[in-house]
């Protein structure tokens, strides 16, 4: 049984894209594997077997492994509410709000989790493949680290340093991290990856040769840059999109502070009848046939800085034009006429007035929902499935019109009498390739396609792994995982 843990030089360096590609690189060689992010800070969730909530990269880690994710996976999930505050997540459920400062406190508590998560792991599976966050290197927030060294540290496990070539500077990055960790740290390093490579190997070969002549540790391989890969963010907007057909629908994505879970629309932005928009601070909402209202992690917060860049207006604007609105889940809860929170989970305590399109009103309440769900749409009665993670409980008379049937009959969400505007508690509405389509047909688009997303991230899961047969030391990688180049 093998721990296996991959850091990078920086944010976004590949870290969760490598630990999916050797998820299925291992299962495609007969290894039980399980990937392991030891603390995330993420606002992009799944929901577990177990019930619980964990980032959005470790169940697409845990999809290349074949296995249902699970709270072990990520026992410890930070999200965001403010700019110095988190709700903090241990084994996948909220234990309270913390600051940087009471949460620095709280860590020897959450090591103990995490590591408590580890044991499990390790003795499930022949191999644990553990994703650090951000960088090692960053020296202020090494004192109590659970996330990168001081994790590997306390359980004895070797590191891969990965870099992305494609920011720049990548010697540089490798380099100056590795000088930068003390001297039982980087004797824990025992090899780096470089990712996203473009060009002649030929031309990069020079460099890879001083790297493993100045820092004595091997360069295990360089993986290309992947065109039109697709993997969900673990936090940061996607934007990037494929070529369009004509006449493609418009959709707008405002993107709000704390927007969460804004890979819902990854199958939009994919589409190639769907020309996605997220619009940022201080950019006015163009002409759309569809606004969507994302998920939030402070509701109140989002719908003052909404009113702030004039967006209320804007969608009121749209919706007298004949435009279509989607709320989800937070999203949601800004179409009714307030949003309660008595008891401070989101900001101060107190009600907020909701855009007052629909009426109904939302409470939020200590106790979060957090279930995978199936039922089927008003709309065409299309099949759905997905997950609702939220506090917030929607009561009143415009709920009585529901936009889908969950499976055992309860009602989700709701469709406005003159069907312009919908909103649902569901994530991940659009995965669902009936749902997706005939949700494209309410806003407006004639004949739309049928995407199927899952077959997408699964073929690209694939790219992914044959990118390691072809590009990495297998024999080094197998070895460093601990178990045998023989199995099959």
């Amino acid at each position: 049984m093998g721990t296996l843990m991959i850091q990078g030089t920086t944010s976004d360096a590949g870290k969760s894209t490598l630990v999916t590609a050797l998820c299925r690189w291992l299962r495609h060689r007969g290894v039980q594997v399980a990937p392991f992010k030891p603390q995330n800070m993420a606002l992009n969730a799944a929901v577990t077997v177990n019930g619980g909530e964990i980032g959005r990269a470790q169940a697409v880690q845990a999809q290349a492994a074949h296995l249902q994710p699970h709270t072990d996976m990520n026992p410890v999930l930070l999200k965001p509410n403010s700019d110095v505050g988190a709700q903090v997540i241990i084994h996948g459920h909220p234990i309270g709000c913390m600051d940087a400062v009471a949460y620095h406190a709280y860590k020897p508590t959450a090591l103990k989790a995490v590591l408590d998560s580890h044991q499990r792991l390790v003795h499930q599976y022949n191999v644990v493949l553990v994703e650090g966050a951000g960088s090692p290197a960053e020296i202020n927030l090494r004192a109590g680290d659970i996330a990168n060294m001081g994790f590997a540290e306390a359980v004895n496990c070797p590191v891969i340093l990965i870099a992305d070539i494609d920011k720049g500077g990548v010697f540089a990055h490798l380099v100056g991290t590795l000088a930068l960790l003390s001297e039982s740290e980087q004797a824990r390093i025992k090899g780096f990856v470089i990712n996203r490579f473009r060009g002649d190997i030929a031309l990069l070969q020079p460099g890879l040769d001083w790297l493993e002549a100045h820092t004595g540790k091997p360069v295990l391989g360089v993986l290309p840059y992947l065109q039109d890969l697709h993997l969900e963010a673990e936090d940061a907007v996607n934007a990037n999109q494929g070529a369009k057909t004509a006449n493609a629908l418009r959709v707008v994505v405002p993107v709000l502070p704390r927007i969460s879970n804004h890979t819902d629309f990854d199958p939009l932005r994919l589409h190639p009848q769907v020309d996605l928009q997220f619009i940022g601070p201080g950019q006015p909402i163009p002409t759309a046939d569809l606004i969507i209202l994302p998920g939030s992690k402070s509701v109140a917060a989002d719908l003052a800085f909404l009113r702030q860049y004039g967006w209320e207006q804007a969608i009121s604007r749209h919706l007298r034009y004949g435009g279509k609105l989607l709320g989800v889940c937070g999203g949601l809860q800004m179409l009714g006429q307030r949003v309660d929170d008595p008891l401070g989970l989101e900001g101060p305590a107190g009600s907020t007035p909701a855009l007052g399109l629909l009426d109904f009103s939302t409470r939020l309440q200590a106790d979060k929902r957090l279930t995978r769900v199936s039922g089927h749409l008003q709309l065409d009665h299309a099949a759905v499935s997905g997950y609702e993670i939220h506090a917030g409980r929607s009561i009143g008379p415009a709920l009585e019109r529901p936009l889908l049937h969950l499976d055992g009959g309860a009602p989700d969400g709701v469709l406005s009498a003159d069907g312009q505007i919908a909103g649902t508690y569901l994530h991940g509405l659009f995965e669902s390739p009936d749902a997706s389509q005939a949700l494209l047909s309410w806003a407006g688009l004639a004949q739309a396609q049928r995407l199927d997303y899952a077959a997408l991230r699964e073929r690209d899961i694939e790219r992914l792994a044959h990118s390691v047969e072809d590009h990495l030391d297998t024999a080094l990688l197998l070895q460093l995982c601990g178990v045998s180049a023989c199995m099959n």
